[in-house]
């Protein structure tokens, strides 16, 4: 049980989204929610208060009558409920469901608690709002996206609950649970908010993550099977650079490799006497894609580790409008609602995934390229060579996927389209962003999957397995119990989805 205090981290997320773990609502935070709401009601009855007694966006300089109140709620959720495209899948919304928690929990945003209570409900009983991709600008935040959370929490639209698409309604009373109670600006505090681009972008760090650290294994087992010398990944040279992410980078390919039996010392071979050569048969420093990795996967842990900073910043904060201070006794108007945050963000970690991926199909063209390595067959052909094709077809859908990683590295942050009647005259496109990132890892973990079969491969071809380090025989070890060896020709998407989910999910 996660106790909610209303602060959270990366493994609180984790937690919660991919161990299940249910949470409990602290009492000091249903107090301090319902301070908010209090003092809101009561500062809003002779006051003017965007939301609660005016219309939203260019239409706020309409008054609502106090009778109509509630139904102006009522109006915007089901009017921006406008989504359209593939549905978000449950683990993302469950993590905005989160965010949104959060945010709300904070005390600045003056909702009735049972907002809180009900979100809480969905939550741990893994009920989870249809919402869709399209629809959000993030300029109030998630608009269209939270829209329809919060037609869920009316207890209208749709959710997925136990595998099926049902109605809200049949779903709440199977469960037993009610709608919230709208009393004053439930309706614009639930909608205005970054808490799904945050959310999908809270994910996408959890699974980059992952994606790192299954690239670094690759590049550090890629440099054992070609007997690569090991000084490129020293203390001393990567301690001479100041960048923090280079030195783990080469810190962990060190630790995969500290027991392989197949890298090379330079002193061993190059450093003594070579008089009676003229040309070195072998290369005297390695290509790039294997020499390079502590510079090129550096900056990959570096902007990662900002990318979770900023997110989890974003969800500790309020960020819709108006904010309430209840010690100061004051409501505030501005646009803390306003995505650029997690927009950038999001494009910072797609453009260093994509890089990642561009790494592991340059790695993965090494080995396949028997002009290159000079140690393997063509496409790591097992078969007979003319007659079998070994890992040459898959070659094709790790380039492609690469090659649409490239097209869509390029940043959405500054595709700002004015709309609302120019209210909204710049906006950040971050759910775009967000979910542009994730089809980026995905498509990077598709390319490291076929990498890493085709080093398990390479490994076969050269009977190493008893060379190569402890950690790189495990890795050859799991991925062997999901694929063959392959010496005859077959079908291999079944085995590159199959790996693919595998280091995906692990």
């Amino acid at each position: 049980m996660l106790k909610f205090n209303g602060k959270l981290g990366i493994d609180d997320f984790y937690k919660v989204i991919f161990e299940n773990q249910p949470i409990q609502i602290e009492d000091d935070v249903k107090q301090r929610v319902k301070n908010s709401f209090n003092f809101l009601k009561e500062f809003s009855e002779n006051k003017v208060i965007y939301g609660v007694n005016t219309g939203f966006g260019p239409m706020a300089q309409y008054k609502i009558k106090d009778s109509e109140r509630i139904q102006l709620q009522y109006n915007l959720i089901r009017s921006h409920a406008s989504g359209t495209g593939q549905p978000i899948a449950p683990i993302y919304v469950k993590a905005a469901m989160l965010a949104r928690l959060n945010t709300l929990s904070l005390g600045h945003s003056g909702v009735h608690i049972s907002v809180i209570e009900l979100m809480t409900e969905l939550i741990n009983r893994d009920i989870t709002p249809l919402i869709y991709e399209h629809g959000g600008v993030g300029a109030s935040g998630d608009l269209v996206q939270l829209a329809h959370l919060a037609l869920v929490l009316i207890g209208e639209g749709e959710v997925f609950y136990k595998g099926d698409r049902l109605d809200t309604k049949s779903v709440f009373e199977k469960e037993n649970l009610k709608p919230i109670s709208v009393e004053l600006r439930e309706g614009l505090a639930l909608m205005n908010g970054t808490s799904v681009m945050t959310g999908i972008g809270i994910v996408n760090t959890i699974k980059t993550r992952r994606l790192l650290d299954w690239m670094t294994s690759c590049s550090a087992a890629i440099n054992e099977i070609v007997k690569a010398y090991d000084d490129h990944l020293s203390y001393e040279l990567n301690q001479s650079k100041k960048h923090i992410g280079q030195r783990k980078i080469a810190e962990s390919m060190r630790e995969h490799l500290k027991d392989s039996g197949l890298t090379r010392k330079r002193e061993h071979h190059l450093y003594s006497k070579n008089e009676d050569v003229s040309v070195f048969k072998e290369k005297v420093q390695e290509y790039y894609s294997l020499r390079c990795v502590p510079q090129i996967l550096g900056p990959v842990l570096d902007t990662l580790n900002s990318v979770e900073t900023i997110l989890i910043e974003e969800v500790n904060s309020a960020n819709d409008n108006p904010i309430v201070d209840v010690e100061k006794e004051h409501v505030y108007h501005g646009g803390n609602f306003h995505g650029d945050y997690v927009s950038l963000e999001m494009d910072k970690l797609k453009t260093v995934v994509t890089k990642l991926s561009m790494l592991s199909e340059r790695q993965l063209n090494y080995l396949l390229n028997a002009r290159l390595n000079d140690m393997l067959p063509p496409f790591v052909n097992l078969g007979k060579l003319g007659l079998n094709f070994g890992m040459q077809g898959v070659q094709f859908t790790a380039t492609s996927t690469t090659a649409e990683n490239q097209m869509l590295s390029n940043p959405m942050y500054v595709h700002s389209i004015p709309n609302n009647n120019d209210n909204q005259d710049i906006v950040s496109m971050g759910t775009n962003a967000a979910l542009i990132s994730k089809k980026v890892i995905e498509n990077a973990f598709e390319v490291v999957g076929i990498e890493m079969i085709t080093i398990v491969q390479a490994i076969e071809y050269l009977k190493v397995q008893d060379q190569v380090s402890s950690k790189t025989r495990k890795m050859y070890d799991e991925i062997r119990n999901l694929v063959p060896i392959f010496t005859d020709d077959v079908a291999m998407y079944p085995y590159v989805n199959k790996v693919k989910d595998y280091i995906l999910n692990h």
